[in-house]
């Protein structure tokens, strides 16, 4: 089932064939349980992670999965592509179903989400959410204190016509910056930079909100989030 919602009985008809109208006299015969206990409601709201069974038969029974991966350099964040190895190709086959929570570009290395809840997903990479994501960045220039003042005044990108929200830079070393954005326009730090024209050679994503990367992933490596890892994302 998709991450969209649905009534029970829409739900029950498309899995079992019974028409909608003949639901109702399912739960009356307590032969439809809702995550074990019985339905009572025809047009109660579903998720994708609602455990259905009917006359004793799972419908369905999802685990909602959240994955953590150090992504390297020269694997695209997709799920199929015909030119380049995709995250998903780095994944064991039970998580080929997944999808991205707020890509890097193919020379982009660090942090990257996948998972399969859908609204999950969307509250970390919606503007209007504002989770700070940091990147480590490295330039091919020096960098000044100028860059931090107009980061933090945010940068005008004249083709979408859009000025990017504030944004904070700290400057690590001569070439080096850590950089924490609330959005993730298109290839927004490397515009930002080209704003002093100055290209950006590497670009590792360190963290998502209160999530930083597990140091101990080589690039490549997967894992599941703790269900404290997940927790720390959902405030």
């Amino acid at each position: 089932m998709e991450s969209k919602k649905a009534r029970l009985d829409r739900f029950i008809s498309i899995k079992t064939g019974i028409n909608r109208r003949d639901v109702r006299q399912l739960l009356a015969q307590k032969r439809v349980f809702i995550n074990g206990q019985p339905a009572t409601t025809t047009n109660q709201v579903i998720d994708q992670f609602t455990q259905i069974e009917c006359d004793g038969k799972c419908l369905q029974n999802n685990k909602p999965i959240y994955i953590m991966m150090n992504k390297p350099v020269g694997v695209i964040s997709a799920t199929k592509d015909d030119q380049h190895k995709t995250v998903i190709d780095l994944l064991q086959p039970q998580y080929a179903d997944l999808h991205i929570a707020g890509r890097l570009d193919l020379n982009s290395s660090g942090l990257l989400l996948l998972t399969n809840h859908g609204e999950w997903s969307r509250n970390l990479t919606s503007p209007n959410k504002k989770v700070n994501k940091v990147y480590k960045v490295t330039l091919e220039k020096p960098l000044t204190k100028e860059y931090a003042e107009i980061f933090a005044k945010g940068i005008f990108f004249p083709y979408e016509n859009i000025t990017t929200l504030p944004a904070q830079l700290e400057i690590i070393s001569e070439h080096v910056a850590e950089v924490t954005l609330k959005e993730g326009r298109y290839h927004q730090i490397k515009r930002m930079f080209g704003r002093f024209r100055n290209p950006v050679l590497k670009l590792h994503r360190v963290s998502i909100g209160a999530l930083a990367l597990d140091e101990s992933l080589k690039p490549g490596e997967s894992r599941e989030l703790t269900a404290q890892e997940v927790q720390s994302l959902n405030h």
